[in-house]
């Protein structure tokens, strides 16, 4: 069995769209700015009117780790590249990064979004390096 994010009230909308293999993160219509994760009020200015817009689905990196141990259900996909990517649009996410070797990566590399389709069909959100095929 793979372990699934917690989805609440919050978050739903967010992962039915990543479902859809799209991004998006929370914009606010009083201030402008973007930020992730998904929740009912804008942290840089605290109004309510916020809702979600999609995102280019590009990003640069900005520091990534390799995970050789983890606790179970996980220990099947180590090792494995974790990172925090800057989307274009602004907010910095935890993704993994894919089809790139660890000595590979540089920080401000470009990005691209790669969702990941796990055995039973739920998707994720990835990242990989842009010019990957």
């Amino acid at each position: 069995m793979t372990d699934r994010p917690t989805i609440d009230t919050d978050s739903q909308a967010w992962w039915s769209a990543v479902q859809d293999r799209t991004l998006m993160v929370n914009a606010c219509r009083a201030c402008g700015k973007t930020s992730l994760y998904v929740r009912p009020f804008c942290p840089h200015c605290w109004s309510e009117d916020v809702a979600l817009a999609p995102a280019s689905g590009r990003a640069r990196l900005y520091t990534w780790s390799v995970v050789h141990q983890n606790a179970a259900p996980f220990d099947a996909c180590t090792p494995y590249l974790l990172a925090m990517v800057d989307l274009e649009e602004g907010p910095r996410l935890m993704t993994v990064v894919q089809d790139c070797r660890a000595e590979d990566l540089r920080a401000e590399m470009e990005m691209e979004i790669a969702f990941r389709t796990d055995d039973d069909g739920f998707v994720i959100p990835v990242f990989r390096p842009a010019n990957a095929e």
